[in-house]
């Protein structure tokens, strides 16, 4: 049996959370894609904007190794949140292909550094700002995958899409009738604590 790299393991599960969240914005309309469907405006194409900044930020500037890819959402005079939404000048096909480049400058990053190289963030508390590569992959794997989470979610709402690779591949094939049935249960089964609440 043959052993993988931790640091292939690692790479391949932010390569994982990557493909996913761009999977989310197929088959969708502009408007689809930037629509804000939570109170706090969460959108398709702004998780992805916003993914490329992390990583621009955590395998760039953490390790020394810039890019020249310009972000001004991330300048000290951008407005708040400025990397969550994609203004109307910013096509989806920038977004996604500088998203792209950016994973290119990523992985070179950890293809050039050992799991153990040092890098500084300086957006940290000066108690935890020194770290390795290795804690970096897991920190912006994880933090991929929370926003792939967060597409999952929001591409449901938009037109009822789900499925991790495609189409409904990690829920039941069952028909919508079945899917009326078992959320009107769980709503059912929440009403039993709402008791004395209103």
């Amino acid at each position: 049996m043959s052993r993988s790299h931790p640091k292939d393991d690692l790479q391949s599960s932010l390569q994982a959370a990557r493909d996913t969240l761009l999977r989310k914005l197929e088959g969708l309309c502009e408007y689809d894609v930037r629509r804000p469907l939570t109170r706090t405006g969460t959108n398709l194409l702004g998780l992805v904007k916003h993914l490329s900044g992390v990583e621009l930020g955590y395998f760039g500037e953490t390790f020394g190794r810039p890019s020249r890819e310009p972000f001004p959402w991330l300048d000290d005079d951008a407005e708040a949140n400025a990397d969550m939404w994609a203004t109307e000048e910013e096509s989806r096909e920038e977004v996604v292909a500088r998203y792209r480049r950016v994973w290119q400058h990523s992985d070179s990053t950890v293809a050039a550094l050992p799991l153990d190289a040092p890098g500084t963030v300086p957006w940290w508390s000066e108690t935890r700002r020194e770290v390795t590569l290795h804690q970096i992959l897991v920190h912006v794997t994880t933090e991929t995958h929370r926003h792939a989470g967060h597409a999952d979610i929001v591409r449901e709402l938009v037109d009822g899409e789900v499925g991790y690779r495609s189409r409904g591949d990690n829920l039941p094939s069952e028909e919508a009738a079945w899917w009326k049935d078992y959320v009107d249960r769980l709503e059912e089964a929440a009403k039993a604590f709402r008791v004395g609440q209103g």
